[in-house]
């Protein structure tokens, strides 16, 4: 397990305070005569179909790797759909996430007396040509936005089986399977979420039905939101409820990508029945197209959201790593 991260605000909007946990690698055993070292930022962006989750809500493992190879690790909150749309709730927050780091907020941070007091921060400076963007499901999409739109688009990007190709069939059609499972609730019930205020940044389980210890529970239905969401993936209605009245293309990493997209790698499981893997491949293939630097590895047997349940040193563990090797291979670890 990963230390304890920082936390600190990065953004206010509207009454909602939104975190971000910063997890920092060991500092080296020989000190750099004093003066900070920079490292690499990997944005690690939770899951939870825009509507759940929570920065806690991410692979603690995989967090480890990332510290191993001397990276500093930011894992964000963002508003929560469905009372703010994808692109002005998510997207938005997340970008500007990425100018709070560009801008030199992370690194005031760190060596503010808030991060001393805990852990040597002055000792650590980002490198603002290596930052990375990495996400799983929903994460996945909002780490694919940071290579399109915003005035510096991050290094390179890793996405897990994230939600592209809008205009896809699979968008708009119900799941049985988990249809099969819901209690059916009262629409005034569901109407419920609109009213939090102010928009929530976190919920209480992800998409998988995760908590913060990492424990597997289901999702309670004495709560609207989750609810609403699990309602809204059971009948193909999460874009319908998450961008309504737009055009999906505008949030479509498959639309946007083009020369000068970062270097991106994908890591999707073949069996998933929540983003089907062919929608990867759209994307991989509109890469390969675009004469982008990309990698892409399918998972066999792995569902959706995999990440949160693999064991270390599985073969399943192995083959996403690759995603991480592609990331190092395009920015390097740590350096002085």
């Amino acid at each position: 397990m990963p230390p304890p991260p920082l936390t600190v605000l990065y953004k206010e909007v509207d009454s909602s305070k939104i975190h971000t946990d910063i997890y920092l690698p060991p500092l080296p055993s020989s000190p750099n005569g004093g003066a900070p070292k920079k490292y690499p930022v990997l944005i690690n962006i939770h899951g939870g179909v825009f509507m759940l989750g929570h920065s806690r809500m991410v692979s603690m493992p995989q967090i480890d790797d990332c510290l191993s190879r001397n990276w500093i690790v930011v894992v964000p909150n963002h508003r929560l759909c469905p009372q703010v749309n994808i692109l002005e709730g998510p997207i938005t927050d997340c970008r500007d996430l990425l100018a709070w780091i560009y801008d030199g907020h992370l690194d005031a941070f760190l060596a503010s007396d808030a991060a001393a007091s805990h852990v040597h921060g002055s000792q650590y400076q980002t490198d603002m040509d290596r930052v990375m963007a990495f996400g799983t499901s929903s994460g996945g999409t909002l780490a694919l936005s940071l290579g399109y739109n915003p005035p510096r688009p991050v290094a390179a990007i890793l996405n897990f089986y994230g939600a592209v190709h809008f205009t896809h069939p699979f968008w708009t059609l119900p799941l049985p399977s988990m249809a099969d499972t819901l209690p059916s609730f009262p629409p005034s019930f569901l109407a419920q979420i609109y009213a939090e205020s102010p928009i929530p940044t976190d919920s209480s389980i992800s998409l998988e039905g995760q908590t913060e210890s990492g424990a597997a529970t289901g999702p309670d239905f004495s709560r609207p939101r989750d609810a609403f969401a699990l309602t809204q993936v059971a009948n193909g209605t999460v874009l319908q409820a998450c961008y309504p009245g737009r055009d999906v293309r505008e949030i479509d990493p498959v639309c946007h990508v083009g020369k000068g997209f970062p270097p991106t790698f994908i890591v999707h499981g073949e069996a998933d029945t929540k983003v089907p893997v062919e929608v990867s491949r759209m994307l991989y293939g509109r890469l390969r197209e675009g004469g982008v630097r990309c990698g892409m590895v399918e998972v066999p047997g792995e569902d959706h959201t995999f990440a949160m349940g693999m064991q270390v040193g599985s073969r399943t563990w192995e083959l996403q790593r690759k995603g991480f090797d592609f990331l190092e291979e395009v920015v390097g670890g740590g350096k002085g």
